[in-house]
């Protein structure tokens, strides 16, 4: 079984939701006609990053009737990504929608940037898989990829695929990170991030990192450049990544959980006070 994702790596453009909501169906049909299983859109592409949207403009599961019913039409599925209304203030989130245009979950992200403008969203306060079709999808927003317990958790959740919508810059070491991810928690990997100069570099990785010999094998299924602006993709081997799954020592085979109480403490000291 394969899972084809296809990977946009574009900027949209800000406040203007409508023409953005075009841009994803327009990359729906040209994702569906190479045969993709869903559509994975950079972070906040419907709205663009604008954290001047208030609760009241913020994007609800509503505004993306056009996308679900384009999502049943063609037999595609899509992580709409969206400034979108939350319990108090707006959330940076992302829908899971599949092939026949249900919206499988809501995820809002959880590590906002509370050093930037993203203090003024409501974060969210877990991390959430859902079942696409056979294949367990979980995923996280950006920051939250700089915390490596954000992939864990998912992997806890039963994440065979991490989604990764994104929208920053200085990305190799981010790069590096997810390969990791992908390595450490036996879970594959996939980003989405708008070109641009010191940006772009919407990758995916695959977990299998050996073969049966234990040969290293490279886990890079996609690395795109910085500048071009186009719909990417990756496939994803099930049956091997299950495989790998079943005989190999990562995910959460030896993990020794009673030393990790300090990862539950709330308590920030030098240097990382701010």
């Amino acid at each position: 079984m394969i899972f084809k994702a296809a990977i946009l790596q574009m900027r949209s453009r800000y406040r203007e939701t409508e023409s953005n909501i075009s841009i994803v169906i327009d990359r729906m049909k040209e994702a569906a006609s190479n045969q993709a299983d869903l559509l994975l859109l950079p972070e906040c592409f419907i709205t663009g990053y604008d954290l001047t949207i208030d609760q009241a403009s913020a994007v609800t599961q509503e505004d993306l009737r056009p996308i679900c019913r384009k999502a049943e039409e063609l037999g595609i599925g899509v992580v709409a990504t969206a400034i979108a209304k939350g319990r108090r203030k707006p959330q940076n989130a992302a829908f899971v929608i599949d092939r026949k245009g249900d919206i499988l979950m809501k995820y809002a992200k959880v590590h906002t940037c509370d050093f930037a403008d993203e203090k003024a969203l409501e974060p969210g306060n877990e991390f959430r898989v859902c079942d696409f079709g056979g294949v367990k999808l979980g995923v996280m927003i950006c920051y939250d990829r700089e915390y490596p317990e954000s992939a864990r958790i998912l992997m806890l959740k039963g994440a065979e695929i991490i989604l990764v919508p994104n929208d920053c810059e200085s990305m190799k070491p981010r790069v590096q990170a997810l390969s990791t991810r992908a390595y450490e928690n036996m879970c594959g990997v996939a980003m989405a991030n708008p070109n641009g100069r010191n940006a772009g570099h919407s990758c995916a990785f695959s977990p299998i990192c050996w073969d049966e010999n234990g040969e290293c094998t490279d886990n890079t299924l996609l690395l795109a450049d910085e500048e071009t602006e186009s719909l990417f993709y990756a496939e994803f081997d099930m049956d091997r990544l299950r495989s790998y799954r079943e005989r190999e020592m990562l995910g959460n085979t030896f993990r020794k959980v009673l030393a990790y109480a300090p990862l539950l403490d709330e308590k920030v000291e030098y240097p990382f006070v701010r």
